[in-house]
Parts: structure tokens; C-alpha cells; sequence
């Protein structure tokens, strides 16, 4: 009995392992995958803002600009 016990333990413990790497293997693919993400968030995060600013600048350029030309129309 003992012998049949330890022959199944011995063909199980393989199909663990393998099955345990690929458990690992799987956890690290999803985690890379969250780190990809996350960093693909906080780009576009900071091209949002980057923008935004250079959205900023130019309308107070603009703006900066029509009033040389009303006060110059004044003058």
C-alpha cells in the first residue's frame, strides 16, 4: 500500500510543480501588466497637464495681445 502510495506521490509532485510555475508565471504576467498600465496612466496624466498649461499660456497670450491691440485702437 505504502509502495502504491508513494508511486502516486511521485507522478503527482511533477504535475504540482508545473502547475505552481504556472501559477507564478501567470501572477508575474498580470503584474507587469498592472505596472504597464500604471505607468501609461501617469503618462497620459502628465501629458493631460502638460497641455492643459500650454492650453493656458496661449489663450493668456492671446488675450495679453487683444488688449495691446484695443488699447492701441484707443491711442
Amino acid at each position: 500500500m505504502t509502495n502504491t502510495n508513494a508511486r502516486s506521490r511521485q507522478q503527482a509532485e511533477p504535475v504540482v510543480d508545473r502547475k505552481q510555475l504556472q501559477i507564478v508565471a501567470r501572477e508575474r504576467a498580470f503584474e507587469e501588466l498592472e505596472e504597464a498600465a500604471s505607468a501609461s496612466d501617469e503618462k497620459t496624466v502628465r501629458l493631460r497637464e502638460a497641455r492643459l498649461a500650454r492650453e493656458m499660456k496661449d489663450r493668456l497670450k492671446a488675450a495679453a495681445a487683444r488688449a495691446v491691440t484695443k488699447s492701441a485702437r484707443k491711442a
